[in-house]
């Protein structure tokens, strides 16, 4: 590595000293969470950890009462969401909630529009169009989502949040409720997504897919980071064991 590269931030996201109160309940306690270009994160923790709570404050939804948000080296702590998601940083919902009315292209078309700033129709319908045959939907363009299964509710889901074109995505439970074949669909879509330079971080209960993707494990427990490394070695810590896994 060159001394210019050592110098200059390697980090996509660096999060540091994230605290969020609401009332007098502390929901995060200091975390640190950093992803790098192109890395797979993984963000586990049981309900109530703070997980969603952290990913507001990343993503825009939430102001924290103290730490700094850092987005490819730039301070991002205080931007509003939308401009966060035309910088590259985009999320997928747990409960996809699609324009009902419109068609699944004219649902991708929307986002593009107004988070990635897409002005010119033929354009967005052509990016559009590139977004659902990345997602698998290509031929379901012209049905309303009525008609979808869950597997492509999700895959309409990412596809939505791929409308703004991310550098980082964030999956927040892309495969609750869905069987193996339809987790290994998602799983699929994601290690695509991410071999053409997405780094993506996912929140997810299913530990097979958690542990199957992701190159780093960030745990937390009551608001505060209690583990963060390789898989392997995150999955076998006993304060991971005692408080996620029950044991």
């Amino acid at each position: 590595m060159s001394a210019l590269a050592q110098t200059t931030n390697p980090l996509i996201l660096d999060a540091s000293g994230i605290v969020k109160r609401f009332g007098g309940f502390t929901a995060l306690d200091g975390v640190d969470f950093t992803v790098r270009p192109g890395e797979r994160v993984g963000l586990i923790g049981p309900n109530g950890s703070g997980k969603s709570t952290f990913v507001n404050c990343i993503t825009g939804a939430l102001v924290p009462e103290a730490g700094r948000v850092l987005f490819e080296g730039a301070d991002i702590t205080r931007l509003s969401a939308h401009r966060r998601a035309r910088m590259g940083l985009a999320r997928s919902f747990q409960i996809p909630r699609p324009f009902k009315g419109m068609t699944i292209r004219e649902n991708i078309e929307i986002p593009l529009a107004f988070a990635a700033g897409e002005t010119s129709r033929r354009k967005s319908a052509e990016r559009a169009g590139e977004i659902l045959h990345s997602v698998g939907l290509g031929p379901r363009a012209a049905d309303l989502p009525a008609s979808l299964s869950q597997v492509e509710l999700r895959r309409l889901e990412l596809g939505r949040a791929l409308a703004a074109n991310p550098r980082l995505l964030i999956a927040d439970e892309a495969m609750a409720g869905l069987s193996d074949s339809e987790v290994d669909e998602i799983l699929e879509l994601l290690v695509r997504l991410n071999g053409e330079g997405i780094a993506v971080i996912l929140i997810e209960h299913i530990m097979r897919a958690v542990t199957g993707f992701c190159e780093r494990i960030v745990v937390l427990v009551a608001g505060k980071k209690i583990a963060d490394g390789a898989a392997a070695e995150v999955m076998r810590h006993p304060d991971v064991e005692r408080a996620y896994l029950g044991q």
